[in-house]
């Protein structure tokens, strides 16, 4: 048992939060920007709602956030109310937010100078591995302080791994969105042609998932995506927000990276039919209704 606090209560840190109460046996403080969510999540689970970062990081052994960008991160950890204002040294800091690695790093520096520890640790799963608890979390940051997290992390992930120093996390992540991005696209290609073709295509799924062909996203999304259903999963203005900065890293370390570019221009009249909040598998939109 720790104590810890967790900062930013949307579609994944809700669950997140909750996991750490119920199958971690914490001791959990909650901070969310709507103070009613945190109040409500409190109610839920039986922890302590505050109206700030800081009063939320009070006294705690591990502060995790889940939010949206790299400006809200900051929000959350600097300043009079951020978190790191209310912690104490050799507490660690642990970031969920899928964000840019040089946040990542900045914030790794400023901890240190505080003898706090930070680890960057986006995660891949969607809403409905929050929701389970079994989230694949890639992490970034010195092995020590690592270390005294993972056990606290398996409360809400099937898989936990330190990827390297400050940063590593994020490009992994990085990593991960650039193959689901390709992979989403040649899954609609493929999924379309079916259709046109007129066959089958739950058979066309059954046998070609047992294959090289085969993915989480053609087992999960490929059924729906024949059937036009997005109004769920991952969002294609989270997905447009993570390729950005997959594009902005690309720039720094001169990885060339074509297709992603594409796709997330093809994402973009996605948007501009009102798909914003449906789920990235909603590329197929494109092909059948072009």
């Amino acid at each position: 048992m720790a104590k810890v606090a967790f900062l930013g209560l949307g579609v994944m840190g809700y669950p997140m939060a909750g996991h750490l109460k119920t199958k971690g046996g914490h001791d959990v403080t909650v901070y969310n920007r709507t103070y009613a969510k945190a109040q409500k999540w409190a109610d839920e689970f039986g922890g302590v709602a505050k109206e700030t970062p800081r009063e939320a990081a009070e006294g705690q052994d591990i502060v995790f956030a889940c939010v949206g960008n790299d400006d809200d991160l900051r929000s959350v950890v600097l300043g009079v109310d951020g978190a790191f204002a209310g912690m104490q040294s050799g507490t660690v800091f642990v970031d969920h937010t899928t964000a840019s690695a040089d946040v990542a790093r900045e914030l790794y520096a400023a901890g240190n100078e505080q003898g706090i520890g930070f680890i960057d640790a986006p995660v891949s799963g969607g809403q409905a591995g929050a929701e389970n608890g079994v989230l694949t979390v890639m992490c970034g940051g010195d092995e020590d302080v690592y270390a005294l997290v993972e056990g606290a992390i398996d409360s809400f992930a099937k898989s936990c791994k330190l990827m390297g120093s400050s940063g590593a996390g994020q490009l992994t992540k990085m990593v991960n969105q650039i193959c689901i991005a390709g992979l989403l696209q040649g899954l609609s290609e493929g999924m379309n042609f079916g259709m046109k073709a007129g066959l089958d295509m739950e058979k066309v799924i059954e046998v070609i998932s047992k294959g090289a062909a085969g993915s989480w996203q053609m087992e999960n999304r490929g059924s729906t995506m024949c059937q036009g259903e997005f109004d769920f999963g991952f969002a294609v203005d989270w997905m447009r927000k993570d390729l950005d900065i997959c594009m902005g890293e690309a720039k720094n370390n001169g990885a060339r990276i074509p297709v992603t570019a594409m796709i997330d221009q093809f994402y973009a009249q996605v948007q501009a039919r009102g798909g914003n909040r449906w789920d990235t598998s909603s590329l197929i939109h494109l092909l059948a209704n072009d």
